[in-house]
């Protein structure tokens, strides 16, 4: 492969996800209200003047830079359309996002970096642990009941289709019933990470943790398994059909064999898309989840952020997610690659 070719390819990618977030930025700060902005700063104190007020005024919308013109051109019915030149917040916030900086909380005042920083913390262990175990479920479910156990296979895929089409809200909610609920089975905490509770020793952190965790962990799990499951085992199906795997049943390989040393390589390449991208969706499915079982983690930043029009958080989080869906994507072409040498990219 051409390394002009590849640099091509990564340049496409990396320019749509500019262009996404640079429409999500003009978006949201078309909709900020200037005012809302600036009235809970101006209402906490009764006793400031009006001359203070405007002064004030001021300088919260400059340090926010909602005192600048939006794109590098504006209209007004008196004057038509005019130049802004890089004086303008889209060009501020370009020049800032390229190097590494995400703006400034308009609740908090804190950098937007730090808050995702401290926020995923608690999400990347929620994500990480249900991806690997919807990876490993969905692997072991396709493989352990094809080639062998065929009336098995056909209710689990029965089963497997009526769980995808539950949301993840209705699923994470009727775990809370059953499985959090002291009428019923109080085996798992409600909510929270247990970070308020008395500081746990080095060898007890992580048991606490994947307690709390286990309901949040199994709600994503059980939405994104069934899919990757149904893909995986759609795609078994297909290779075990194949001319080389009648060659080594006719040799005698046993069903297990067959399954793991011949057809599963070749069965997942429809599924190396969906494997690299579940991180990116479990972080998005993370915003349901976190609110629900009231966790400190990103989804509920972003919900908190979206509730109170923290614009900066919201655009700082979802570029979080555009950035991790544009390396999924990268990295699902590269194991394609890796997978199947006959696969090429395109120019």
């Amino acid at each position: 492969m051409k390394a002009p070719t590849v640099w091509r390819y990564v340049g496409r990618n990396l320019v749509t996800a500019w262009l996404v977030l640079s429409g999500l930025f003009l978006l949201t700060r078309g909709i900020t209200d200037a005012s809302s902005y600036v009235q809970t700063a101006l209402e906490a104190d009764s006793r400031i003047q009006i001359a203070e007020r405007e002064q004030l005024t001021r300088q919260l919308l400059h340090r926010a830079g909602l005192d600048l013109p939006l794109f590098y051109v504006s209209f007004d019915a008196a004057h038509g359309w005019q130049w802004q030149g890089s004086a303008n917040q889209y060009h501020v916030w370009a020049a800032s996002l390229l190097q590494g900086q995400l703006g400034t909380s308009y609740r908090s005042g804190a950098p937007v970096s730090t808050l995702l920083l401290e926020a995923l913390r608690y999400t990347l262990p929620l994500t990480v642990l249900a991806a690997l175990l919807s990876a490993v479920v969905s692997v072991g479910l396709a493989t352990g009941v094809n080639g062998r156990y065929p009336a098995i296979r056909t209710t689990l895929l029965s089963l497997l289709h009526v769980v995808q089409a539950a949301p993840l809200f209705l699923v994470a909610t009727g775990l809370l019933m059953l499985f959090a609920n002291p009428d019923f089975l109080a085996w798992f905490p409600a909510f929270g990470l247990g970070v308020e509770e008395d500081p746990a020793t080095w060898w007890q952190a992580p048991g606490r943790l994947l307690y709390y965790l286990a309901l949040p962990v199994c709600s994503l799990v059980l939405v994104s398994a069934p899919a990757l499951t149904i893909q995986l085992d759609a795609a078994l199906q297909r290779e075990l059909r194949q001319p080389y795997v009648v060659t080594a049943r006719a040799k005698g390989a046993a069903p297990g064999r067959v399954v793991w040393r011949h057809a599963l390589r070749n069965a997942l390449l429809p599924t190396i898309t969906l494997l690299t991208e579940l991180l990116p969706n479990l972080v998005a499915g993370a915003v349901v989840v976190e609110v629900l079982f009231a966790l400190p983690g990103m989804g509920r930043l972003l919900a908190e952020a979206a509730a109170t029009q923290d614009y900066p958080v919201l655009l700082g989080g979802v570029t979080l997610v555009v950035v991790a869906r544009v390396l999924a994507q990268l990295l699902a072409d590269a194991l394609y690659l890796l997978t199947d040498p006959r696969i090429r990219l395109q120019a």
